[in-house]
């Protein structure tokens, strides 16, 4: 049916043109096809219904499938700062204060101590034993006459009873009046090392009452290298 409709239009539209004086210069464009459907209402009326060609749609791409955002961890509860507590005031530090120098005692200014420094100082330069004793009687502190003389062990004034020995060379120096409690000696040993020793014998057995007139205030010792220094005195020769 649908072809014998077409026939008829076309042999109309044929008549049409040759009626028109002759079929024109057309130019030839390609013909679509149209699809002709007829379609009866309910009241028998046929309808033709041209159809259009169909346009098909765009395919549209798949939406790419998004990842899931991740999920954020919840922040850590910062805790809370602790409270500092305030600093303590700095006190200003004191400038230290300077020590005075000692003072020298009147013990140190003594007779004993002071011909001892002069033995040391002398013993050092390489004086002889009677050289030093002789030089010790010039010392300014000696307000008295004396006179240096060498010893050998055995009894020795000073030391009561004991004898003294272990030295190579004594010399002994005093006063020449018997009334001062004066009375020294130098002394020179085989070895430094054995002079430890020999002075502890020397303070062990020596008496400051050795002269019954009157008695020594004080005993002072010391060595210097292989030589050994001995005095009883008064702490000072000045009235």
């Amino acid at each position: 049916m649908k072809k014998i409709l077409a026939l008829i239009l076309t042999l109309t539209l044929v008549v049409s043109l040759a009626a028109c004086g002759g079929a024109p210069t057309t130019t030839e464009e390609p013909e679509t096809e149209t699809q002709v459907e007829s379609t009866v209402d309910t009241e028998g009326t046929e309808e033709t219904i041209e159809n259009e060609p169909a346009v098909s749609e765009p395919t549209k791409e798949p939406e790419t499938t998004k990842a899931p955002t991740a999920t954020k961890a919840p922040e850590a509860t910062k805790a809370p700062e602790a409270t500092k507590a305030p600093e303590a005031t700095k006190q200003p530090t004191p400038a230290p204060t300077e020590k005075p120098a000692p003072t020298e005692t009147p013990a140190a200014k003594t007779l004993g101590k002071t011909l001892l420094a002069d033995f040391k100082a002398k013993a050092a330069s390489g004086m002889s034993a009677q050289a030093i004793a002789e030089a010790l009687l010039t010392n300014e502190a000696i307000l008295f006459n004396g006179g240096a003389m060498p010893v050998e062990e055995g009894l020795l004034s000073g030391f009561d009873n004991a004898e003294i020995k272990g030295f190579k060379e004594g010399v002994m120096f005093a006063p020449m009046i018997g009334s001062i409690a004066f009375v020294g000696y130098v002394f020179e040993l085989e070895s430094a090392q054995d002079a430890p020793a020999f002075i502890a014998n020397l303070e062990k057995n020596a008496n400051k009452r050795w002269n019954i007139c009157v008695e020594a205030e004080e005993m002072v010792t010391g060595q210097s290298g292989n030589k050994v220094f001995f005095v009883m005195c008064p702490t000072s020769l000045e009235d």
